[in-house]
């Protein structure tokens, strides 16, 4: 979900400095809490290309925080936020697959670890994982590295164990709580940062017509539009899919995931 009252977090710059010093901070966690035999202490990489995408080893990826789609400029990523949910998810995925969508599914650990059938589900459908943290504290870059550690590796773990070995491609701070650590750390586990350009709002249930109005508003900010399957009631969400994903269609866009 996106924090509330503010998404100026697009643009935070970290010095140099400081990213260097948190990529070794971060490998040394990485060690510590893998070891030589571990996926995470891996060099290899699974293709992420197809719907298992993510499946087995992984390699490094890009520390920045994504925001392109790999459909290029006229391309959109559908990502969605908070779950799984028994009662969501499943609208969700009913939705994306009537309109012939790919979406990103950025995934709570102890939900993930909760419901397996429906991460199995989606990525059955030719969706991809991204890692949303343990517990969705929207804090994250208050707290120590030993804690961020925590949440995004056992996170991590959870999805991938649910999915049946497909692992998260991506990793999208709560509320956007990014820091060079967490993002240096997500990065070494071959998970990008992601980030959204076009939040639909949708999480405080503005009414169907209100989310479907912010995203045609500010579409023109990015290609990354943020829903949540989970987190309440999201049958506006539902209803707002099926009236945006057929627009987006008609404006011209290519449906996509967010470049890795």
């Amino acid at each position: 979900m996106a924090r509330h009252g503010g998404r100026g977090w697009y643009g935070r710059v970290f010095a140099a400095a400081v990213g260097v010093t948190a990529v070794a901070a971060a490998t040394s966690v990485w060690t510590a809490q893998a070891g030589p035999s571990s996926d995470r202490h891996s060099g290899a990489s699974a293709h992420p290309s197809s719907a298992a995408a993510g499946a087995g080893r992984t390699t490094p990826v890009a520390m920045s925080i994504v925001h392109a789609s790999d459909q290029g400029a006229r391309g959109v990523n559908i990502t969605i936020d908070d779950g799984p949910d028994p009662v969501w998810t499943p609208q969700v995925l009913q939705v994306l697959k009537d309109y012939g969508v790919k979406a990103t599914f950025c995934m709570v650990g102890t939900q993930a670890q909760a419901h397996p059938d429906l991460v199995k589900a989606v990525v059955a459908a030719g969706h991809r994982l991204c890692d949303h943290t343990v517990s969705h504290d929207t804090t994250m870059d208050k707290k120590p590295n030993s804690y961020q550690s925590k949440e995004i590796l056992d996170a991590a773990d959870m999805i991938t164990k649910a999915s049946g070995g497909v692992r998260p491609l991506y990793y999208r701070a709560p509320g956007g709580a990014f820091t060079p650590y967490s993002r240096n750390l997500a990065a070494a586990q071959g998970m990008r940062p992601l980030g959204w350009n076009v939040d639909s709002k949708d999480f405080e249930r503005p009414g169907t017509a209100a989310i479907v109005a912010t995203v045609k508003r500010e579409l023109s900010n990015g290609p990354t539009i943020l829903f949540h399957d989970a987190g309440g009631d999201r049958s506006q969400t539902v209803a707002a899919l099926r009236e945006v994903l057929p627009w987006l269609k008609q404006q011209g866009r290519s449906f996509g995931f967010p470049v890795r």
